[in-house]
């Protein structure tokens, strides 16, 4: 399996990120935590700093199993506004590749019409955003190769159901049972 790229910017909701990258980890997934900012270290939407394991800059993208993008504010506006990140996304649509979004983050996924014709969630009030979609209001709508979160609240089934994906529901129902989630 390759690599599950995250994408970080200032004002990214870190229980959205970390508890997303904290489960792939514990599922063996290879998790990289990208900057999309100059600097290696980003400040999350509660004032906690998280140190990049890489810069946008230097990914290459050549063994990517996944694109997460977590939520919040002004982290989801600025990962809408890295050019390099919105190609990514598209080369990745364009090839089914997996791509995962949580809260205000599909919004990026919607300005760019990867969600036409799709189920999807978002943090309520993002609707808006989510161009050609059918809204639904559930904590994670997977809908092919997209799978789309509600907010805060959706990081664990989230972060689940993309071990799922990546690992298959075997390895998802392990984590439930030792990380005692209910």
């Amino acid at each position: 399996m390759g690599t599950v790229y995250v994408f970080f910017a200032d004002g990214f909701e870190e229980i959205e990120a970390l508890t997303t990258i904290d489960t792939l980890r514990r599922a063996g997934v290879n998790v990289q935590i990208v900057s999309v900012t100059p600097d290696e270290i980003v400040v999350g939407a509660h004032d906690i700093s998280v140190l990049c394991d890489i810069n946008f800059v230097n990914c290459d993208f050549r063994d990517a199993a996944m694109l997460v993008l977590p939520g919040g504010m002004p982290g989801a506006a600025t990962l809408d506004s890295h050019i390099g990140l919105r190609k990514q996304l598209v080369k990745f649509a364009e090839n089914n590749q997996p791509i995962a979004a949580i809260c205000a983050a599909p919004m990026v996924l919607g300005k760019l019409g990867l969600l036409k014709g799709r189920k999807a969630t978002c943090y309520p009030g993002f609707e808006q955003y989510l161009e050609g979609a059918e809204c639904i209001n559930e904590l994670v709508v997977k809908d092919g190769n997209i799978i789309t979160g509600l907010g805060p609240g959706a990081a664990m089934p989230f972060a689940l159901a993309l071990v799922k994906e990546l690992v298959g529901e075997a390895k998802a129902q392990e984590l439930q049972s030792t990380m005692c989630i209910r």
